[in-house]
């Protein structure tokens, strides 16, 4: 029987729901192409690792489709944006409150995302302060699922991997931590919900 000490979570499909086929096919329709070119990929990768502005994202993007404004570019990024179910904050607030686990976020995102939330989600700094660390990509300048994010936050938090439970709807992710020992729920938002979490992974509670 595992003693579970720490929750890390992932933000996307985890709290907040997100269209990422939708996205995606919106964003090559807006671009007039089959699939993302290389270099669209690398910008993308440099922008959540915080290795460009959110200006030079936006500057990469009009340059390579020149009819394209500001504005069309902004919103096909944040087309992926859905709600927020307010009963995963009831639950991530009812953990904050029983004091039982140390919490953790950890997500890939970036500036143009975290905005559009603070603007469109009311309670996302209660949401916040729900967790004793809120990391995100762009801040820390790391990305799942590479090691070295797990790295990090095993260190800046004194952590023991098969204390913790670490959850996250991308399979590379899950593997990645679960290849260093940590227990993983590797979750299907299709029908899976992070407020069954005690329920769907009683095993380890």
């Amino acid at each position: 029987m595992n003693m579970i000490k720490t929750l890390i979570f992932d933000f996307g499909d985890v709290f907040i729901n997100l269209d990422k086929q939708g996205a995606m096919q919106n964003a090559l329709e807006l671009f007039g192409l089959k699939t993302f070119e290389d270099d669209m990929l690398s910008a993308n990768i440099q922008y959540e690792i915080g290795k460009i502005s959110t200006s030079d994202f936006i500057a990469f993007y009009l340059k390579k489709f020149p009819h394209l404004n500001e504005n069309q570019i902004i919103e096909a990024w944040n087309y992926i944006l859905k709600d927020f179910p307010k009963n995963r904050l009831d639950f991530v607030r009812d953990l904050a409150q029983s004091g039982n686990y140390k919490l953790v976020l950890l997500s890939n995102t970036n500036d143009m995302h975290i905005d559009f939330i603070k603007s469109n989600v009311k309670f996302y700094e209660d949401f916040k302060n729900c967790f004793h660390k809120f990391y995100l990509s762009q801040e820390i300048h790391l990305r799942k699922p590479n090691a070295d994010i797990f790295e990090f936050v095993i260190k800046e938090n004194n952590l023991n991997p098969t204390e913790c439970l670490f959850i996250d709807d991308t399979k590379e992710n899950t593997e990645t931590a679960a290849s260093m020992g940590f227990n993983i729920w590797n979750i299907d938002e299709t029908k899976e919900d992070i407020v069954n979490l005690f329920e769907i992974k009683k095993d380890l509670f």
